[in-house]
């Protein structure tokens, strides 16, 4: 057998494609592991921020009343819950600010403090906000008909105003402004109530924060035994650091049935915030009266 004999340039074309055969098949094998590496990251970092989602409860229509709840707490953490359209599309953009606190609390999950749970429930009443917005989830304001008297809005679909459908000096009738309301036929008569009697029962929170407009003011809650301690220090957290007016007590006409007052029964803190119109979302200065109240909780 004769010696193989190979010119030059043939050996190093050789060699390059050697070369490039076995560097192809090393990045090809870190490429699946790098993909996979990816893939892990991705996967830990949805698991991190997509937050628990539950249902707590249908409207009188259907809807669903939808919770979602970011952050983690154990038995000596802490829970504040933020709840958006009590009023429905009278207060649509309240709504809209629920949303907005779910989209940034998707994108900056570092927001919710440690051993600290944030529930977000952007609308309590969607019968209310269906109404006046004409569609299903969600919605942006050139949705909302200019010609549409919003305060039809307000009521859910058996016509009560659910903040006065709460425990706390409950009336079948009860006022707005100048005008009798229906409370409904009893405390917690409606659906949309209940189910949050019965998640705040079940979640116990340390606070819960109502969105309305369009008062300009964060309000106190009281009940039969006056204003909580803490609702005061949480009432001055929030409207320093959003530049809301702090309101000790409303006195403006009798409420009955209310929310927050039903809460301060029970010996949770809760505040009314009001934006200062029926058409802004005011995040900025809500999301700083909002850090505020988790820095305060979270001391």
């Amino acid at each position: 057998m004769y010696p193989l004999h190979l010119k030059p340039k043939t050996v190093v074309a050789i060699v390059l494609v050697v070369a490039f055969i076995v560097i192809s098949i090393f990045l090809f094998r870190n490429d699946e592991e790098l993909e996979d590496k990816i893939l892990d990251e991705i996967l830990t970092e949805e698991a991190v921020v997509a937050p628990k989602s539950e249902t707590i409860g249908t409207s009188v229509e259907g809807r669903a009343i939808n919770a979602y709840t970011y952050g983690a707490a154990d038995e000596n953490g802490k829970h504040i819950i933020f709840v958006g359209g009590m009023h429905g599309g009278y207060e649509w953009n309240t709504v809209s600010l629920g949303y907005a606190f779910l989209d940034y609390l998707d994108t900056n999950p570092e927001f919710v403090p440690d051993n600290t749970e944030v529930t977000i429930i952007a609308s309590i009443n969607p019968d209310g906000l269906q109404k006046v917005v004409g569609k299903e989830g969600r919605f942006v304001p050139v949705d909302i008909a200019s010609t549409v008297d919003q305060s039809i809005g307000r009521f859910n679909a058996n016509g009560v105003d659910l903040n006065r459908n709460f425990d706390c000096k409950w009336k079948p009738e009860s006022t707005w402004r100048n005008k009798v309301v229906s409370a409904g036929t009893k405390a917690f008569s409606e659906p949309e109530a209940l189910a949050l009697k019965n998640f705040v029962s079940e979640a116990a929170p340390d606070a819960v924060i109502f969105w309305h407009s369009q008062g300009n003011s964060v309000f106190a809650s009281e009940c039969l035994n006056g204003i909580l301690p803490e609702t005061l220090s949480i009432m001055n957290a929030y409207a320093t650091a959003s530049g809301y007016t702090a309101v000790p007590k409303f006195d403006a006409y009798e409420i009955t049935g209310d929310a927050e007052g039903w809460l301060a029964s029970i010996g949770i803190p809760a505040l009314t915030v009001e934006l200062s119109t029926h058409e802004t979302v005011e995040f900025e200065k809500n999301l700083a009266g909002v850090k505020a109240v988790l820095s305060y909780y979270s001391k």
